[in-house]
């Protein structure tokens, strides 16, 4: 069902619903025949076991690709990775103009330049708090507070009326960075009429309040006041800033020097510094210079707290970091949360520092961290502020998305909407929305230097091969369907099992295949692809039946 209406307008998430991260939402206007377009966020999530060989996985922009002539711009209301991070892979698909605040313009344009794309792309630097039209679209950034500087909610005006995206957010009286929620803009918006709110949902199940960066500052001086003799590292998020000018305040309350280690690191401090932040501390140290340092007087600012394999924390745990080296008498604060999914990465590696001795002090320790994000009664001051008409919940799995829309009943909203990615909500001017049509909702996957549909066939093979393993079988034979050699077979991912040695594993399946070959006729022995395929059949057979399982098998027929 699609709709007719001249005034329609239209919510649809490509990514970002029924998931936390890779974030794409778009706006469109108008009747279907001549609607106009905005993309709110373009951003990625990260590989993981499911994805082998992928680092970043971002929406597949098909739907809005076709509608490339209808699509006026993209707005980002932030620069974390799965809000801003697919901008460079997935422009030249898209090619429209840019609106972002100036840090997070300063990360856009600085990734556009790694893919040499600063001189394509139209990029619009526009202050906080700025209002502007895109074509249909009256576009008003709301002050907010996050865990980076610059969260922008978005009231969004046409004339069918207001919705509130408010990206993510969540109420932090003090921020250290920054200015605090923007309470009478919001305020005005309920006065004037929210038809819906499209509200972040990764605390849903969070009672009581996020918690203040204030509280964490205080804190971080305490716990590395406590370590009189050791090096300290601080691993955090680099896009927090404030986070980072709390760990280099409690550094210099207590006599040590700041080091950056890691990339982003650097790359997020210069942001900062380009936009007036971080002015009023010292210098940093280089990694060459920190080692002159005596241990007490200098403190690691680290990349690394999910564990990333290659990031400076595993490095430095692994030992095998060129510049920095912990050990007994050491301490690592872990000034983060565990990202679901990240879990185990995070524990080997907190393992792996455990062995060579260090201490380590996490939020379950110590309060060193808060959230990002509202619970539960952040979000109910949110809805009082506000006060829509329809709950459109994103920024979270299935069950926060249901849980976020229970809540919002609770909190005498009218209507619900829970959307997955590729949902097309109608949201109209009587205050009712629903889903009226469905649009493709796929992933891309970045495998190197090539950016590939998670559902391509190089995408199930690697899933296979990383599950049972490869098996090819090479075999020669006559132009009259002879055997003349093999079958010559090489494995790779095979287990050796006490009672079957590898060796006895591949005898088996290579008289398989010559069985296979023998039970052909003379005329499919003929048709080499036709004969590939019933050894491939037999193999994988009895491959399963010996070991259970069935690896990937290929197989080469060579005519002589």
């Amino acid at each position: 069902m699609t709709s007719t209406n001249p005034d329609s307008l239209c919510f649809l998430p490509l990514g970002g619903s029924d998931e936390i991260g890779m974030n794409l939402n778009l706006y469109g206007y108008g009747p279907e025949s001549d609607r106009k377009w905005i993309i709110v966020d373009c951003g990625v999530t990260f590989g993981d076991l499911s994805t082998p060989g992928v680092d970043l996985i971002m929406p597949d922009p098909r739907f809005i690709e076709e509608r490339a002539d209808d699509l006026i711009g993209m707005v980002l209301t932030h620069a974390h990775e799965d809000h801003m991070g697919a901008v460079a892979h997935l422009w030249r698909r898209l090619r429209c103009p840019i609106w972002a605040t100036p840090f997070t313009a300063w990360l856009v344009r600085d990734r556009l330049h790694e893919y040499g794309l600063e001189d394509e792309v139209e990029l619009h630097e526009i202050a906080l708090d700025s209002r502007f039209d895109l074509g249909p679209f009256d576009i008003q950034l709301v002050t907010l507070t996050h865990s980076i500087p610059e969260p922008n909610g978005l009231a969004i005006r046409t004339p069918a009326g207001l919705v509130l995206h408010t990206g993510d957010w969540k109420i932090d009286p003090d921020p250290l960075i920054g200015e605090s929620t923007d309470i009478s803009a919001l305020t005005a918006m309920g006065e004037e009429g929210v038809l819906a709110m499209v509200c972040d949902s990764t605390n849903v199940f969070s009672k009581g309040e996020s918690g203040s960066e204030a509280g964490v500052k205080e804190e971080l001086v305490k716990v590395v006041g406590e370590n009189k003799t050791g090096k300290v590292a601080i691993a955090a998020f680099a896009s927090n800033v404030a986070r980072l000018q709390s760990a280099i305040e409690a550094a210099e309350a207590n006599g040590r020097r700041v080091c950056l280690v890691g990339r982003s690191m650097h790359r997020m401090t210069a942001a900062a510094k380009s936009v007036g932040l971080l002015q009023h501390v010292q210098d940093f140290v280089s990694e060459e210079e920190a080692g002159f340092f005596p241990p007490e007087k200098i403190l690691y600012l680290c990349t690394g707290s999910q564990g990333e394999p290659r990031a400076a924390l595993s490095r430095i745990a692994e030992g095998n970091h060129r510049n920095v080296n912990l050990g007994r008498g050491d301490t690592v604060i872990f000034s983060s949360r565990v990202i679901p999914g990240n879990d185990l990465g995070i524990f080997q590696l907190q393992n792996r520092l455990a062995e060579r001795g260090v201490e380590i002090i996490t939020e379950k320790d110590r309060p060193v961290h808060v959230s990002g994000h509202p619970c539960r009664d952040e979000l109910a001051q949110m809805y009082q502020w506000a006060q829509p008409s329809v709950a459109i919940p994103v920024h979270g799995e299935r069950r926060h998305l249901i849980e976020h829309a229970a809540f919002a009943r609770e909190l005498q909203v009218p209507h619900s909407v829970t959307v997955r990615n590729g949902d097309m909500v109608e949201i109209r001017a009587d205050g009712t929305a629903s889903i009226i049509d469905e649009a493709p909702a796929g992933r891309l996957h970045v495998d190197g230097n090539f950016l590939t549909d998670a559902d391509a066939d190089s995408m199930r093979e690697r899933r296979k091969l990383a599950y049972a393993g490869e098996i090819t079988v090479a075999m020669a034979v006559s132009g009259k369907g002879e055997l003349l050699s093999g079958p010559d077979l090489r494995c790779m991912g095979i287990p050796e099992d006490a009672n079957l040695s590898n060796e006895e594993f591949m005898d088996a399946l290579a008289d398989e295949a010559e069985r296979a070959y023998d039970r052909l006729s003379p005329r499919n022995r003929r048709d080499l692809e036709h004969a590939e395929e019933e050894i491939r059949r037999a193999v994988r057979r009895e491959a399963n039946r010996i070991w259970g399982k069935k690896p990937w098998i290929d197989v080469m027929l060579l005519e002589i």
